[in-house]
């Protein structure tokens, strides 16, 4: 079901760990919040709980090897036309898009040096 309202809003931020069991404990401890286990190298956890949702991806993006920068994540109602905007303007798409629980995800740059996502059911 597409959410027309959060089309183009920031609506999740991915940020990298190196110890996601050490990750989750650390935030549940420090802030309360609760995290939905995605198999041994992923979690979440929900706006409710952390004012924007969030996850946690084990290791460092390919696009920022020995980095650990967030990935900001924006919403689409239709992906495949902010593509193809994205594209038109001169970014470029540095992770295909790719299916994941929940939905389909891509990566481009702006070409100013920033990598985002862009995600939709």
């Amino acid at each position: 079901m597409a959410h027309p309202a959060h089309h183009h809003k920031i609506n999740y931020i991915e940020f990298h760990s190196a110890d996601i069991e050490r990750t989750k404990a650390f935030y549940a401890t420090v802030f309360g919040w609760s995290f939905k286990d995605w198999g041994p190298d992923y979690i979440d956890c929900k706006a409710e709980d952390a004012g924007i949702a969030i996850g946690f991806a084990k290791g460092a993006s390919p696009e920022h090897a020995g980095k650990f920068a967030p990935l900001i994540v924006l919403y689409s109602a239709d992906l495949n036309a902010t593509e193809t905007a994205i594209v038109a303007a001169g970014g470029s798409i540095v992770v295909p898009t790719f299916e994941f629980p929940g939905g389909r995800r891509f990566h481009f740059s702006d070409g100013a040096g920033n990598v985002l996502g862009v995600w939709s059911e």
